[in-house]
């Protein structure tokens, strides 16, 4: 029998490839989207998919119900993806814009995380499962203009490492995913959000928006440098699941590795240097 893994965000990008990566490698994917045009979408590729927004709490708890319907009870892995950005200088995104963007990137995954641990508990004579979350090389470091967004993944490889260390009397396995760069509608969403929150033009820092932030959002460009295909990401849940005892985390694009060595081995003032100079 196929295993069932439930995952978020799959309307684009690592999440849509890899409910499709997935389902070709044998798996029962439960393909979540926040829209349900887009979980139309998915149906008519073939896939199942039904409506799951993290950050809205009646959703979750429909959601994660219709998956154990799905399931017949059963989920054998849960793969946190869904995320967004909202870009900015520190001192210009309010606190409802930090709210937001937590009980997203945050809150809600840990609302989801809770219940599958509840259901995988009960599976085999030690629990049995697998959650896989999905942080960032930006849970590894700061970087300018991105600080709502580390904010979360910080508390989020926080919250993992501490949970990964709870269940090691489980056969319940916890694994972090760390992309850098990735093919996807990241930045076309995070703009959405950027428009709603900051208020640029009244900032301390206008001419460095102008200079700097509104190019990398707003200015056309190819892909960026060490990028890879969210096929990459896909490659490596893929290994994470199957591994019988996967690492605690798995480090994706060159950016995400080379930051991994330079946080251990440069002093503070260095690794300052190096971020700022992007």
């Amino acid at each position: 029998m196929a295993k069932t893994i439930l995952i978020t965000g799959c309307s684009s990008g690592i999440g849509y490839d890899a409910a499709h990566g997935l389902k070709a490698a044998g798996w029962k994917v439960l393909a979540t989207c926040r829209k349900e045009e887009d979980c139309e979408r998915l149906r008519a590729e073939g896939l199942t998919s039904f409506q799951l927004d993290v950050a809205d709490p009646e959703s979750i708890d429909a959601g994660f119900n219709e998956a154990l319907a799905r399931g017949r009870g059963r989920l054998d892995a849960l793969y946190n993806n869904a995320a967004f950005a909202c870009p900015g200088a520190a001192e210009d995104i309010p606190t409802g814009a930090l709210r937001e963007i937590f009980e997203t990137n945050l809150f809600g995954l840990h609302d989801l995380t809770n219940r599958a641990i509840k259901v995988m508990r009960a599976q085999g004579d030690n629990g049995e499962g697998r959650i896989i979350q999905c942080s960032s090389v930006l849970g590894m470091v700061g970087y300018r203009w991105r600080g709502a967004y580390v904010a979360t993944k910080f508390a989020l490889e926080g919250l993992t490492d501490v949970l990964r260390l709870e269940m090691r009397d489980t056969d319940i396995k916890i694994v972090l995913i760390e992309p850098g760069p990735i093919t996807s509608k990241f930045r076309k969403n995070a703009i959405t959000h950027f428009e709603k929150w900051v208020d640029w033009e009244n900032s301390a820092r206008r001419q460095q928006y102008e200079d700097d932030l509104l190019n990398q959002l707003y200015k056309s460009r190819g892909p960026a440098k060490f990028e890879l295909p969210a096929s990459a990401v896909t490659k490596v849940i893929l290994k994470a699941l199957d591994a019988p005892n996967p690492k605690p985390r798995y480090a994706i694009t060159v950016p995400t590795h080379l930051m991994e060595v330079a946080r251990r081995i440069l002093p503070g003032r260095a690794l300052d240097w190096v971020l700022a100079k992007g």
